[in-house]
């Protein structure tokens, strides 16, 4: 069995979130599958924006430096999050940000003009959008734009082998049938860890 990470990507630290149900429900299906699982909650972490590239190359504050372990240990990331703007919340930016610190995700050394080594190989990810529009019309009118960048500048840059995503639209029709289908769905790719 693997060890998982999942984080919450809901930027409000209120209850009753779909992301956040959602969250949980991977990590019911992880659990009951015999995963280890850790979860980070965004909405409960202190997270500043980061504003000049000195900071950047610096180790982040505990509650980031969590996370990074968190991440570290586990084999496979499952990152949920609802679609706002076009893209994830400014606060999943700026906690990937944050996480990317101190050469965390990659790292470049002391030679700056080569290529970064990437510290997340090996590991795998999915990730889980929900979004008002219809999924059909983010994939085909807009690209999935935002989740493409997001698998390729965070993910597929600092190596991780295995990319994978899932996206939940017209979430603003959903009633309680549909509501119990998007969990169990979120249950089984838990326990899939893939």
């Amino acid at each position: 069995m693997g060890r998982i990470c999942i984080i919450d990507g809901h930027p409000d630290p209120a209850d009753g979130h779909l992301v956040s149900a959602l969250a949980q429900a991977c990590a019911e299906g992880a659990g009951d599958a015999g995963h280890e699982v850790s979860m980070i909650r965004i909405a409960a972490l202190d997270i500043p924006l980061l504003q000049n590239a000195g900071d950047f190359a610096l180790a982040p504050a505990e509650p980031i430096r969590d996370a990074q372990a968190r991440i570290a240990a586990a084999d496979h990331v499952i990152f949920v999050f609802p679609l706002w703007l076009g893209t994830m919340p400014a606060v999943c930016k700026a906690f990937w940000e944050q996480l990317a610190r101190g050469g965390f995700l990659l790292d470049t050394g002391d030679k700056p003009d080569q290529w970064p080594q990437r510290k997340m190989k090996g590991k795998t990810v999915r990730i889980i959008v929900t979004m008002g529009m219809p999924a059909l019309a983010y994939r085909l009118l807009f690209g999935a734009h935002s989740v493409k960048a997001l698998e390729a500048g965070i993910f597929r840059i600092s190596g991780f082998r295995q990319i994978r995503h899932t996206i939940f639209g017209g979430i603003g029709a959903t009633d309680a049938d549909r509501y119990a289908n998007l969990l169990d769905q979120c249950r089984k790719l838990g326990a899939k860890a893939g």
